[in-house]
């Protein structure tokens, strides 16, 4: 039998760097109340042309160069994106083309801050099929495209970056098992009634939400979405090595974390330098805690993620 098996991982965040002192110039905020309330300590936000594609393609290059593959083995590229280049073609079709890939499916997938677990499921179906031997998976947003600058609420919690991973043919699994939800009755809690073109959002453009609804329900869904893994896999928490939660704000990661009995320090928590980058969170932290070298080869890791729609998902895989 075919399994998927992660060879790879790569980030990449734009080199501008939005602390809340420098938000505090222009924005009626300051940096205690921002901490006291989401962990955040600084956001990266994208340079003057920069779009998500170019920040996939950063974050894609060096999940290939860690997997010791190129371009030329890939045969599928799914991206998770809330904030494409364009309304066609795919972000996906985008990174092909500047990757100078040349055959396979590319496409996208749109489940905003749930998207990297959504789009690991779909990859690792297509692997498990037979359909493809080597995925590149990415989340990458240029989420501040969608912020209103003036609103507090919302523009202190985003920003913008990439992470992906390499996904290949294996005889042993590597994704164990994935889980996917969703609810579009909760749609109104956190929305962008708005468009996307050019890069560039139109109509009713910015982030509308909800933290109180959105706080419950994220909360809720992750501990179910976690404890869902574990059951299918027959494990406890204590068998896995790590979370690695959708980096939205520190409250709730740590109340997901307290709910399911993990020990915090078995939490990889990178909200407090990249805010929250939907679709990217996941995959960013993930390379991070590889690359400092607390996720080893052999280790169980938890993902969990949960997002405007709303959706909600989980994967446990091994390393």
């Amino acid at each position: 039998m075919t399994y998927s098996k992660i060879a790879g991982t790569g980030s990449y965040t734009p080199d501008r760097i939005l602390t809340n002192r420098d938000l505090e110039k222009f924005v009626d905020t300051d940096d205690a109340w921002i901490r006291s309330r989401t962990g955040i300590q600084q956001r990266h936000v994208r340079a003057e042309g920069e779009t998500t594609s170019d920040l996939a393609l950063v974050a894609s290059r060096r999940a290939l160069e860690a997997a010791g593959l190129t371009t030329a083995d890939v045969d599928l590229i799914v991206v998770a994106t809330t904030t494409p280049d364009m309304v066609f073609p795919s972000t996906a079709c985008l990174l092909q083309a500047k990757l100078g890939v040349k055959d396979g499916a590319a496409f996208d997938v749109q489940a905003v801050c749930t998207g990297f677990v959504y789009a690991l499921s779909v990859a690792d179906k297509f692997i498990r099929s037979g359909s493809a031997r080597c995925a590149l998976v990415v989340g990458a947003e240029t989420f501040t495209n969608l912020l209103d600058w003036n609103d507090r609420n919302t523009c202190v919690l985003f920003g913008d970056g990439a992470g992906a991973v390499v996904l290949q043919a294996a005889r042993e699994p590597g994704i164990y098992s994935t889980h996917l939800h969703s609810d579009g009755r909760y749609a109104d809690l956190l929305s962008v009634p708005g468009t996307v073109s050019g890069g560039k959002a139109s109509g009713s453009p910015t982030v509308k939400m909800d933290g109180g609804a959105v706080f419950k329900f994220a909360v809720k869904v992750l501990d179910q979405v976690c404890r869902e893994a574990l059951e299918a896999n027959g494990l406890a928490i204590s068998d896995v090595d790590w979370l690695v939660p959708h980096q939205a704000n520190i409250r709730i990661i740590e109340s997901t974390g307290h709910k399911l009995g993990i020990d915090p320090a078995r939490v990889v928590v990178t909200v407090d330098r990249h805010g929250n980058t939907s679709a990217a969170s996941i995959p960013l932290a993930l390379d991070l805690a590889v690359r400092d070298g607390r996720i080893r080869h052999g280790q169980r890791v938890l993902l969990a993620g949960v997002g405007g729609g709303f959706t909600w998902g989980s994967a446990l895989i091994g390393m």
